[in-house]
């Protein structure tokens, strides 16, 4: 049985800064996991590369049979209710050996709000 991948999914951006915090959030994860239970990659809608096509490839190619695609999305647009959708379809159809599935967009969960909001009382102090 293959390694469980997670890919974490962002729109993307003109600026290469723009991607610094999530390269940071690809890297503790990695630290906190650890590379033998899977790969992690950053995969981009647009502007930024990889795609997620792209992403999930390798992570098939590096041996995943499970990838999992955790949107860093704040809420869920309509890129999330629409794009992703199709874009999970042609990973899916490109990689029928592979699980790929789909979580919530991050700040649709409990946990993530109570920190952005612990962050924001912080600022006051």
């Amino acid at each position: 049985m293959g390694s469980h991948g997670i890919v974490l999914f962002a729109h993307g951006a003109r600026d290469a800064r723009w991607a610094e915090p999530f390269e940071r959030l690809c890297a503790r994860l990695l630290a906190l996991r650890g590379s033998d239970v899977g790969p992690v990659s950053l995969a981009f809608l647009e502007l930024m590369t990889p795609d997620l096509p792209t992403a999930v490839a390798a992570q098939a190619a590096a041996g995943a049979s499970i990838v999992t695609v955790v949107p860093v999305f704040f809420g869920q647009g309509g890129h999330i209710r629409r794009d992703l959708p199709v874009i999970l379809d042609q990973c899916r159809a490109a990689n029928p050996g592979i699980e790929i599935r789909c979580s919530t967009a991050v700040g649709e969960d409990d946990d993530v709000i109570e920190a952005i909001a612990a962050y924001c009382l912080r600022q006051t102090s």
